[in-house]
């Protein structure tokens, strides 16, 4: 039982937990009911699990020690409610007022904020600002109340891992804010040091989610016309501030942010380029951003920088044009703004072959798509992959294509057939590769006999 109230009394780690269980049910449902799974979805399900593994295991950790807490917190008769927290129900230790006039611990209303909540708990009321303001008054009267009953306070475990910062940090925080809307000399040194604290000190990337309207101040200096290591540095902040699980809906959903991170996909250095598409990538982990990202036409500035092959932007662009193409709206984008004949172009060229063609296996289950791929010449190049590689990841995404492209368009038997003839490609997969690729292969087999047959009926 004190297991579960250590989990129900932190936010940010049930909704963590929530999200986790959530995208394992979907892929796991993918992997069970769909022949056509791909092995990226294993690997997904895979880090899922470890994921909510490795915050069970945190938790069942602290467990023991919560346990001792909360006896020595109850061993006095019950508090007064007036000095509990309306979210843990215990005994405040830092009680603080919120811009809705409502009292909690520090510890636990902070972690609902950085969670991206931005109403109060209690009346539901949308917050004017997060700023959390020390109750004085009641802090001294439970510090008397516990001297009188000699209760102790619990281990500080029991409110969780505090995450805010010391208020000079605090204040040296929001004095860099402020000299993002000042002289060009300021903006730069206030945007470089922004860009280095967001890096080494996670808080700093709570901060940004806890306090509103700091996003929108540290897009400012992009509005006009742009520097180009200052757009380095704030588009950098932008994606250390996304790497924050907490953060994400907040950062995607700040109006001005997708659009900039747009005009920094066409106009930034490579350098800028590569960190704005990263920052895609990281938004993208939330199916809700997924949507969202793909509806601004984000998607077209990532093929075209795709297509530059610059080897410092390649795996960042793919990974966040593979993201984005989970949600199904944004493979019909994908293909509309041409991935497809960018994808086969690369892949031909040998540029990044085992990210480009987890796209395409992805993209093969698009009509269009499919249709692109066989006019394009796919199919030889699929079927040389599979001849050469030793990669099965690789094998098994070639051969669940060449599967979807042939049952779509019958004259690339012919290919098949003499491939067969020459080098049994397709039966020695059969034979020797993955239980996907075994049964990919099988089937453009039995195909490829009936076709004979056929022939021969005829």
């Amino acid at each position: 039982m004190a297991k579960t109230g250590v989990l129900s009394s932190d936010p940010t780690v049930r909704a963590r937990a929530v999200e986790l269980k959530r995208e394992l049910q979907r892929l796991v449902r993918t992997i069970v009911d769909d022949d056509d799974y791909s092995i990226h979805a294993v690997d997904r399900a895979k880090d899922a699990l470890c994921s909510l593994r490795e915050l069970m295991l945190n938790k069942r950790s602290t467990a023991t020690a919560t346990e001792t807490a909360t006896l020595k917190l109850h061993k006095a008769a019950s508090c007064p409610e007036e000095f509990k927290c309306p979210l843990s129900k215990e005994l405040m230790r830092d009680p603080v007022v919120l811009a809705s006039g409502q009292t909690y611990d520090r510890a636990f209303i902070q972690k609902w904020l950085n969670a991206g909540n931005r109403t109060c708990p209690r009346t539901e009321q949308v917050l004017s600002h997060t700023v959390l303001t020390p109750n004085h008054l009641l802090r001294e009267m439970i510090s008397r109340w516990r001297n009188r009953r000699g209760v102790e306070f619990p281990s500080p475990v029991l409110c969780g891992r505090e995450e805010g910062i010391a208020e000079e940090e605090r204040g040296r925080f929001f004095s860099l804010l402020d000299k993002l809307s000042a002289a060009l000399p300021e903006q730069k040194e206030a945007a470089k040091e922004l860009r280095l604290l967001t890096k080494k000190t996670p808080s700093f990337r709570a901060l940004f989610g806890e306090s509103i309207g700091a996003i929108t101040q540290l897009l400012a200096p992009l509005s006009g016309s742009v520097q180009p290591d200052l757009q380095e540095d704030v588009i950098t902040t932008l994606l250390n501030l996304s790497i924050y699980d907490s953060n994400k809906k907040l950062v995607a959903e700040t109006p001005m942010v997708i659009p900039l991170l747009m005009e920094a996909l066409r106009s930034g250095t490579i350098q800028t380029r590569s960190n704005a598409a990263a920052a895609l990538f990281t938004l993208s982990a939330l199916d809700s951003n997924k949507a969202l990202i793909g509806k601004s036409g984000v998607i077209k500035p990532l093929i075209d920088l795709l297509d530059e092959a610059h080897p410092l932007a390649m795996k960042d662009v793919a990974s966040a044009i593979f993201n984005l193409c989970i949600f199904h709206e944004n493979k019909a984008r994908a293909v509309r703004d041409g991935a497809v004949m960018v994808i086969i172009r690369k892949i031909m060229d040998g540029v990044h072959v085992d990210e480009l063609l987890a796209i395409l296996a992805m993209l093969s289950t698009h009509q269009r798509a499919v249709e692109e791929m066989g006019e394009l010449g796919a199919v030889p190049c699929l079927l040389r992959i599979i001849r050469e590689s030793n990669c099965e990841r690789n094998t098994e995404n070639c051969i669940a294509i060449l599967h979807t492209v042939c049952l779509n368009d019958r004259t690339k038997w012919k290919v098949l057939k003499e491939e067969e003839i020459t080098y049994g490609t397709i039966s020695k997969l059969a034979q020797h590769g993955t239980s996907r690729a075994k049964r990919k292969a099988n089937g453009i087999l039995e195909r490829l006999r009936r076709a004979i047959n056929i022939t021969h009926t005829a």
